[in-house]
């Protein structure tokens, strides 16, 4: 734990900071020490405007519940920097009850058997039950593969 007490965990990027997406280079490269596949289980992908939107969904009703994305890994010196700019780029501010995405921690799983504890920003509470009742579900939770 830092001085301000939230934990240093890597980030789970499932939408526009995956690398190809149109945030990635802006925002990550270059500030990130690894970055690898990575799959978010007991959650759904759905299309917004513009923008992908994952919230849990552990029993997935007839469909797999997954995200598909990357664990990315910032350098030291510069998490902090890259927390408040993704932070920002999510408009997430702890807190808040109307923040459109909430950055929570969740277990992914990585390259390897085991999982690791990471920062993911899911849909808030109400743009969730939004996309639960009208919105486009991504088969196979894969942005890159709409």
């Amino acid at each position: 734990m830092r001085h301000d007490d939230r934990p240093r965990l890597s980030f789970f990027v499932y939408g526009t900071l995956r690398p190809g997406e149109a945030n990635h280079d802006s925002l990550l490269r270059g500030r990130i020490e690894s970055e690898v596949p990575a799959v978010l289980s007991g959650a759904a992908l759905y299309d917004g405007p513009g923008y992908p939107y994952a919230f849990d969904d552990p029993d997935g009703g007839r469909v797999i519940s997954r995200v598909v994305g990357e664990l990315i890994e910032p350098l030291p010196e510069l998490y902090d920097q890259v927390l408040a700019d993704l932070d920002r780029l999510e408009e997430y501010v702890p807190g808040r009850d109307a923040n459109l995405y909430e950055r929570v921690a969740r277990e992914v799983r990585a390259n390897g058997p085991g999982t690791v504890t990471a920062w993911v920003y899911l849909a808030g509470a109400a743009l969730e039950r939004a996309l639960r009742a009208d919105g486009r579900r991504i088969p196979g939770g894969d942005w890159k593969r709409r």
